[in-house]
């Protein structure tokens, strides 16, 4: 999973990106210049470490999600459009996270004038669109030369886009993000090569101060989530040793790490879960899409457990920590056998028989 951060300049998009990712980017800079810095973080599960302490595993290996600090939006795209590099780079990211200054502060200036975040979410929201309106009418201009001049494609096949390019055409023209439209598995797949960054899930951070309450923002569209953190703050945690980082958040009332929050709306906002295999030789998370089948979580392993999956051995993960092991689950009748067809769980333990034929 990669996902982007952005917002506009001084909005706290590089300390957010420090927080998460525990770095140390230089922050309230504003360069003006395409910069885009990635980290790969440890997705923090507690379930990793209680079944570690039941297998005493060779190796723990947590899952992992790529964060990229974007620079370069700054609400301008709709008067000159988003530049094709930086373009390229936003449409590899999985989703976004667009980080929105709430906090006030007399030295650091908004590139507004004052603080809206109202405003600064469809600013962006605005960007994306006006962005995608362009490309899809450059696509429907190009569907209409292929219709009248023939002698390509099947017709058909050209009507089809046609409808789907008009269909969403339609939905930028009021304003409204692809997101909000529903498009089958096919109709995904003819979309996919185009970037359009208004298709792709958005979390929406809302930034505040030390002692800020949240404001109340409104987001009508689907695949939207909003949350908020103390940008400042949680980049301070992010860089104290484990002890004390514990007594400042007891001294801010802080319960969990934002790092950890964040990183749960983000599997979320995309559409994952995990589920875990065990062993002497490895405990380990793994990444899957939300009602994937138990080959596809076993291709997911490796491409050979899927080719040649025969059945899954699966208990969850509550079962076999209150039976105490995989023998007392057995004795129990909670360790099954699952086929095909079977919907993995967010944490399901799986073992994958399978046999590929050389």
């Amino acid at each position: 999973m990669r996902l982007g951060i952005f917002g506009l300049p001084q909005s706290g998009k590089t300390t957010l990106f420090n927080a998460l990712t525990r770095g140390t980017q230089p922050t309230g800079i504003v360069t003006g210049k395409i910069e885009i810095h990635d980290a790969v973080v440890d997705v923090p599960d507690a379930r990793v470490d209680v079944l570690a302490s039941m297998f005493h595993p060779k190796k723990t290996i947590y899952t992992k999600v790529n964060y990229a600090d974007i620079a370069g939006l700054d609400g301008s795209a709709g008067k000159s459009g988003i530049s094709g590099e930086l373009l390229n780079k936003l449409a590899q990211m999985d989703g976004f996270i667009h980080v929105v200054r709430c906090f006030e502060n007399e030295t650091v200036v908004h590139p507004a004038g004052s603080i809206n975040p109202q405003r600064d979410v469809e600013t962006m929201d605005s960007e994306f669109i006006l962005n995608d309106l362009v490309a899809v009418e450059k696509r429907i201009e190009k569907l209409n030369d292929e219709r009248r001049k023939g002698g390509g494609r099947d017709k058909a096949v050209v009507d089809r886009d046609l409808a789907l390019f008009d269909r969403m055409h339609a939905c930028l023209a009021d304003e409204q993000p692809l997101r909000n439209i529903d498009l089958t598995a096919d109709e995904e797949k003819t979309i996919s090569g185009f970037g359009l960054l208004s298709r792709k899930p958005m979390l929406i951070l809302l930034n505040l101060d030390d002692t800020q309450a949240a404001p109340k923002i409104t987001s009508p569209h689907r695949q939207t989530m909003v949350d908020s953190i103390r940008g400042k703050i949680e980049m301070e945690l992010s860089q104290l040793p484990e002890e004390d980082a514990a007594l400042f958040m007891s001294e801010f009332n802080i319960t969990e790490l934002g790092l950890n929050r964040v990183i749960k709306l983000s599997y979320d906002l995309i559409g994952l879960e995990s589920f875990f295999t065990a062993g002497e030789d490895e405990c380990r998370a793994w990444t899957v899409k939300k009602n994937a089948t138990a080959p596809e979580a076993a291709g997911v392993i490796h491409s050979d457990l899927q080719k040649g999956f025969i059945r899954a051995e699966v208990i969850t993960y509550d079962d076999l920590v209150a039976l105490g092991g995989l023998n007392e689950a057995k004795a129990k009748g909670k360790l099954r056998l699952e086929g095909k067809d079977y919907i993995v769980k967010d944490g399901d333990i799986l073992n994958i028989r399978f046999n590929v034929s050389k």
